[in-house]
């Protein structure tokens, strides 16, 4: 039967997450970036806890971002889900208590920049582990389509069943894993736990432009993915695009993006630590270093090298460091609209840092005074 109002009026056109954002009672922050550590963050009884919700405008239909604000030595009530959860600490210390299928509990401890995945229906708890100090916690999951799919909360958080295959290997959760070579920009760590991304090995992925590395992280049968890039000092990547779903958290350095779509003005946005931004559906994006040190960011998306989910995550894996002039996702560098890289060189001369781009760009085209 069709659902209706308090006036008999059929209710349509209804996106199920959105109204149950609503009812949940605490702010939503908007936008191409959003800093995680200076929202504002009120009382969620759900959780026990201070947070807030994230909706960044890259974030498509399927993902959403949940914030939580730990006071010290607070802790969640147990909790599960059906939906995986990536869950990124922003700041604080404390540990996750994860109960297995078979009903064993294990506990491992966490600090900044700890990775890690709640599996589908997995009960887990969280505490802060500190006397003095909050934490602020950032959680990645797809609630929105099990939300808009299944309308219950019962069947979405009180489901019985269980998903052994997605508790992992032996020490997965312990900060173990397993290394599995294919190609740059293919290369996978799987594991549950990875507990500092910021010094987690990378692997070189040159197509992707000056020097950058890389890393996948595959969680075991899981349909999220999260991938780790570097940029090198005086450095920026290759513009691409793709799909929507994809929240990136810059973990070390600092610098900005750029967002365009053809024939449109690009639109800026700074970073550093603490902040999360999402390019929108097919933008053009470029990610760009300004500091004196590598920078270092967490991709977190919805469709793994495993289960890409949607015909669209398929393609943008296959072409994702392919020419747009041989039907890939990529710009060359010396197909790039000029105004990136004097830019860049602008931007360099405020921070007081150098480019390293010469063996790529012939900088000697640009003026970096008329570029500032």
């Amino acid at each position: 039967m069709v659902d209706r109002d308090s006036d008999g009026r059929p209710r349509l056109l209804r996106d199920p997450y959105l109204e149950w954002v609503e009812t949940e009672g605490v702010p939503v922050a908007e936008g191409y970036g959003i800093d995680l550590l200076a929202i504002e963050t009120t009382p969620w009884p759900r959780f026990e806890s201070r947070g807030a919700i994230a909706h960044l405008l890259g974030r498509g239909d399927f993902v959403t971002m949940f914030l939580l604000d730990l006071e010290p030595g607070g802790k969640i009530p147990p909790q599960r889900h059906l939906y995986e959860q990536l869950v990124y600490v922003l700041s604080g210390h404390g540990s996750t208590e994860i109960t297995l299928s078979d009903g064993r509990k294990h506990q491992f401890e966490w600090g900044p920049r700890s990775l890690f995945c709640l599996p589908l229906n997995l009960a887990y708890r969280i505490f802060n582990g500190s006397g003095r100090e909050r934490a602020r916690i950032a959680f990645c999951n797809y609630f929105p389509l099990v939300k808009n799919l299944f309308h219950r909360d019962d069947f979405i958080f009180q489901n019985p069943c269980s998903f052994p295959e997605r508790e992992g290997g032996e020490g997965y959760f312990a900060g173990e894993g397993d290394y599995i070579p294919i190609k740059p920009g293919w290369h996978m760590w799987e594991t549950n736990f990875v507990p500092d991304v910021g010094a987690f090995e990378l692997k070189q992925w040159d197509a992707r432009g000056a020097g950058g590395s890389h890393i996948n992280f595959l969680f075991p049968d899981a349909v999220m993915k999260a991938h780790c890039s570097a940029m090198p000092v005086g450095t920026y990547k290759k513009a691409h695009r793709h799909g929507p779903d994809f929240l990136i958290f810059p973990i070390a350095g600092s610098g900005y993006s750029l967002f365009w779509h053809e024939g449109e003005e690009m639109v800026k946005v700074d970073w550093r630590h603490g902040m999360v931004f999402a390019p929108p559906a097919m933008m053009y994006h470029q990610h760009f270093n300004t500091s004196p040190e590598p920078t270092r960011y967490l991709a977190v998306t919805l469709g793994s090298l495993q289960y890409p989910f949607v015909e669209e995550r398929r393609k943008q894996m296959l072409a994702v460091d392919k020419d747009v002039k041989d039907g890939g996702r990529q710009i060359e560098y010396e197909d790039q609209d000029p105004r990136i890289h004097a830019l860049y060189l602008a931007e360099l001369a405020r921070h007081g840092a150098s480019s390293r781009m010469g063996k790529f760009i012939d900088e000697s085209k640009f003026d970096v005074a008329k570029a500032g």
